[in-house]
């Protein structure tokens, strides 16, 4: 029995029922497949990769905990996801105040920990001085964005989920995660507009030296669709 729940063959509904009957093993090959996704979800919420670590964890206990809950409508991973995120906004939501430290993102198509990087290839010491200051600014901006237009940020534009991903992992509607998403995009550029033109301060020449955000990150770009 223990091997057939082993098996890549099996469906994640079969995991999941095993799970639902109270079969350890199956849930455990459910976080198996999804615990880095998980992770690179919460490390985009959290300040460190220890809190993260134990938002997933707790996400974990209480997917268990609660998977008779699970109902089907969406998929498991959504369902898990939705935990993880809620706990990861409930600690923030505790907080006093923001600590403003260097963000690390994860994108959707790492496994590893990235730091959010802006710097401009070719750029010379006194650019890279500047666009430093400015990843410092971006990483302080996303840490004050209010924790529910700092979720579908971090969903969207960092994660690189679809709308309607979003909008099933936080119980809205898509309407509602465009209308959030251009919020939090609208903010995060007023913040970094210090940073980017000012007083003594040269605008971002559009072509050799345009700041960009890694790979799932648009602060500039298109409409939200």
């Amino acid at each position: 029995m223990a091997t057939a729940i082993r098996t890549p063959a099996n469906s994640e509904l079969q995991l999941v029922n095993a799970a639902r009957a109270g079969d350890v093993e199956a849930f455990g090959e459910l976080v198996k497949r999804y615990d880095r996704q998980v992770f690179r979800v919460v490390r985009s919420l959290t300040d460190s990769p220890q809190e993260a670590e134990d938002v997933a964890q707790e996400a974990f206990v209480k997917a268990f905990c609660n998977i008779k809950t699970f109902e089907g409508r969406a998929a498991f991973s959504t369902w898990l996801i939705r935990i993880a995120v809620n706990e990861a906004l409930g600690r923030i939501r505790h907080r006093q105040k923001f600590p403003l430290c260097p963000l690390e993102f994860t994108t959707s198509d790492e496994e590893s920990v990235v730091e959010l990087q802006i710097a401009s290839p070719g750029a010379n010491p006194e650019e890279l001085c500047s666009e430093a200051e400015l990843q410092r600014a971006l990483a302080r901006a996303v840490h004050r964005l209010r924790p529910r237009l700092r979720a579908v940020f971090v969903l969207r534009d960092v994660q690189g989920m679809s709308a309607q991903q979003t909008a099933e992992i936080l119980r809205i509607t898509v309407g509602t995660v465009k209308a959030r998403l251009f919020r939090a995009r609208q903010r995060v550029r007023q913040m970094l507009m210090p940073y980017v033109a000012g007083p003594g301060r040269p605008a971002p020449n559009p072509v050799r030296g345009q700041q960009r955000a890694p790979a799932g990150l648009r602060l500039t770009g298109p409409a939200v669709t």
